[in-house]
This record gives structure tokens, sequence and C-alpha cells, in this order.
């Protein structure tokens, strides 16, 4: 599968020109169809606590945004959308599209980040999703949920051979970011996505390094701190080649 990493630069609670900055780096980009295009959590708004500003229904500005990409381009789109509850918290959720247009899942985070108060804004998602992208199955998280090595193991559980994950993730500690995308890559044998965000909010500087890693953690592709786009392929053959030869996940012990 071709993969796109979509490392943008968030205007601060400006869906329509975040919008308008996707849709402008995809036009330069040559994408065949079936491919996998990843953009950052809460695309369209940057890390706001502001939820009554930016939530969007589900058949909102963003999500009609990606479904047209994806018809556009013929391919997968997973992107972050503020969603909210009845009783007005929000829903950090990641939605996948389908290559028609469809809606095929949606994550909600799992994990809200309590050092920057999200988990007072936003409530807390049960369940990890797997969704089968043209013969990969893809399991999308989000920013925080990087930090807890369980819920990717529930994915493996799910048969998550593709880890998405998608953040608003600060220059502060980029190291933690590269390093354990590289971690949950080995441990779960599985490919690694991880498409972070470029530029700064009223709040933090970002550093961008999105970054795809394969089953034994090398890094294959690589963004620096600018926005833009990065191609890269990722292939099945390898996870389900380096689970037979090395057993890990085999070897677990039930809790």
């Amino acid at each position: 599968m071709n993969v796109l990493l979509c490392q943008t630069e968030i205007h601060w609670e400006e869906s329509a020109a975040n919008h308008k900055d996707v849709q402008k780096l995809l036009s330069q980009q040559v994408v065949a169809p079936q491919s996998l295009i990843v953009l950052p959590e809460m695309f369209h708004c940057g890390f706001s606590m502001n939820v009554a500003g930016i939530a969007e229904e589900k058949e909102g500005a963003s999500t009609i945004f990606l479904q047209s990409l994806a018809r556009q381009y013929q391919s997968w789109v997973i992107g972050g959308i503020t969603r909210q509850t009845r009783d007005g918290l929000g829903l950090n959720t990641a939605v996948a599209i389908s290559p028609d247009g469809m809606v095929s899942a949606e994550y909600i985070k799992n994990h809200p980040f309590s050092l920057g108060g999200e988990n007072a804004h936003f409530q807390a998602g049960h369940d990890v999703v797997v969704v089968e992208m043209g013969g990969f199955q893809v399991c999308p998280l989000i920013c925080y949920d990087l930090r807890f090595p369980e819920i990717f193991r529930r994915g493996v559980d799910l048969g998550a051979e593709v880890f998405v994950v998608i953040a608003n993730w600060p220059s502060r500690r980029v190291d933690h970011w590269t390093t354990l995308l590289r971690a949950r890559a080995i441990e779960n044998q599985a490919w690694v996505i991880g498409v972070n965000r470029a530029g700064s909010d009223p709040f933090h500087p970002y550093p961008g390094q999105s970054l795809v890693a394969n089953p034994h953690g090398v890094v294959t592709a690589h963004l620096d701190h600018q926005p833009g786009i990065l191609q890269s392929s990722i292939d099945t053959g390898m996870v389900h080649d380096w689970r037979m030869q090395f057993p890990a996940l085999r070897d677990r012990k039930s809790s």
C-alpha cells in the first residue's frame, strides 16, 4: 500500500483554512488509487479545548471534506475530528473513510491528555477498532495513546498489522515521539505510521517528525519540521514473515 503522511501546519480553530491547506498539499502529489492518506489529530482546528467552538456533527464540514478527498483520490483517508457528546464533552475522534467516500470506522481517543487538561473537556473512548483497508488490517490511535502499550496489544489481538498514530505532539517531547513509535513497531511486529502536525498554536511549537517504522522498528520514511507530504510504501508480507520467524507475540503469557 502507498501511504501519504500529510504533516500540516494547522490554523488555530479555522476549519476552512485547514481544509484548503490539505487540498493544496495533495494537489501537488501524484496519488495512486487505493493509497492511504493520513492527516493529524484534530487536523481541522488544532489541539483546542474549546469544544463548543470546534466540535462538528458526524455529517459536519470536516467529515464531508475527508469524504471528498477519499472519492477524489479513490483512496483511504484517516483524519482527526472533534465531536461532542450530548452533555457537551468533546470526543477526540479518528475517522476512517473508504475510497467510495463512506465512513468505515470511528475511533475515540482512549487516553485524553490529562497534563494538558484534555480529560476535563473530552470524554475518553473505551474501544479499539481495526479496519480492513485493501487487504491491510489497520488500527488508528491518537497521540497520548502512544504511551500506553496495552492499547496496541488490544489492536494486535483484533488482527492489527498496521498502526496509524495521529497527533499534536509538542516539540519539547519530540524524542519520546520518535522513540515510542519505533518501540510500538518492534514490540507488536507491525508497521507504525505516525503523523504529527507542524508549526505552532497559542501554547506550543510542534516538531513535525512524522514517520513510518517497519516491523523491525527501522524508520523507512521521515519528515522534518516543515509542513509537507511524504509518500511511502508498506507491505503486510514483512509483518507475516517476521511474526512467523520470531514468534514473540505467540509467546506472550495470558494475564
